[in-house]
């Protein structure tokens, strides 16, 4: 069998062409009884609508780009969730491209979102070099970057205030008595890696305590990095009393590599993350951690992008979420600060 057609639907309908059309786009001139039945006899027949045809009609797809450097990172693919839940909500549907650690394969995935008529596209940045990367792409269509303050550059985005997140964790942890926190997995390369240190280091300075940082040279951040880089950071048995990792994901490896090593979490070692991702909240793990709120950021990048295609709009704009700090027991009160060292 072919594929079915409106004609079809109207020859098995017994009404116009026109009228199955109208029907299908929810015309006011179409009786509901009718449009009803038309719906009814195209669910029967297996019609599905031409959206290529359609959008030869009405000059958009009702599509919505979305470029992540690896939907395997909990956060992003937490992210893309509510992107497609909200672009859904606003009648567009969503395609979603993985761009990896490869600048040639950002600009790859772009092409094919403007080879694929999207109405817009919204961005999750590689590194700082991304904007420059794609900037001749982003100027033929309506674009957002997300999760990655641009600062400088002329472009929209939309961005937790990742500066004022680690200087919220850092306080946390000042009132719980820690003067001696390590800053876990500072991500050389990364604008938000770069704000995230900025802010744990101006706390640290404000608070008159001494910063101290692992620093990671990778492209991503994940839960196997933070477990292997943990293992380094503890064996120096520095004299810390709390961690604080830069994403979630790296403090979860990092409370694997301490379990082994019978450190206890909170007991031995108060352990504060950053992002909020699903597995935070697990009963085993039940990190506190500085959330980015991720739903509002989907709702305000979609919206973001859905004014600059129906106005058209070429001028930048950007917005700043505040992060929240999310109370759980992986950080306890410590009074005296005691070396941190392998229990046997």
């Amino acid at each position: 069998m072919g594929k079915v057609t409106l004609k079809d639907v109207a020859k098995v309908a017994n009404v116009s062409f026109t009228t199955v059309s109208r029907a299908l786009s929810g015309n006011p001139e179409i009786s509901n009884d009718t449009r009803d039945r038309i719906l009814k006899i195209c669910e029967e027949m297996g019609y599905t609508t031409n959206y290529i045809a359609r959008s030869m009609i009405k000059k958009k797809t009702e599509l919505i780009g979305l470029i992540v450097p690896s939907i395997d990172n909990p956060f992003m693919s937490e992210l893309a969730y509510y992107i497609e839940v909200t672009a859904r909500r606003f009648g567009y549907n969503l395609i979603l491209c993985n761009s990896h650690p490869d600048l040639n394969q950002e600009q790859k995935v772009m092409k094919l979102m403007i080879g694929h008529q999207v109405d817009g596209v919204l961005i999750i940045p590689q590194k700082p070099g991304s904007y420059e990367n794609l900037k001749r792409y982003t100027a033929l269509i309506p674009s957002v970057f997300l999760s990655e303050n641009l600062k400088d550059q002329n472009g929209s985005y939309i961005s937790v205030d990742n500066q004022r997140g680690t200087k919220l964790g850092t306080e946390y942890l000042y009132r719980l008595g820690h003067r001696s926190i390590l800053y876990y997995g500072c991500r050389t390369g990364s604008t938000t890696h770069q704000l995230r240190a900025d802010g744990y280091i101006e706390a640290c300075q404000l608070l008159g305590i001494k910063p101290n940082i692992v620093y990671f040279d990778s492209v991503s951040s994940s839960i196997e990095l933070g477990y292997e880089m943990a293992h380094k950071a503890l064996e120096q048995k520095r004299k810390i009393t709390a961690i604080f990792a830069s994403t979630d994901s790296n403090a979860i490896g990092l409370m694997q590599a301490a379990r082994e090593k019978n450190i206890r979490i909170p007991e031995d070692l108060s352990l504060l993350g950053f992002d909020n991702i699903r597995l935070a909240s697990l009963p085993q793990i039940d990190l506190t951690t500085v959330a980015q709120p991720k739903e509002e950021m989907a709702v305000r990048a979609v919206k973001m992008l859905i004014r600059k295609i129906e106005k058209q709009s070429t001028e930048p704009s950007f917005e700043i979420i505040e992060p929240v700090l999310v109370e759980r027991s992986s950080c306890r009160s410590k009074l005296f600060e005691m070396p941190l060292t392998t229990q046997t």
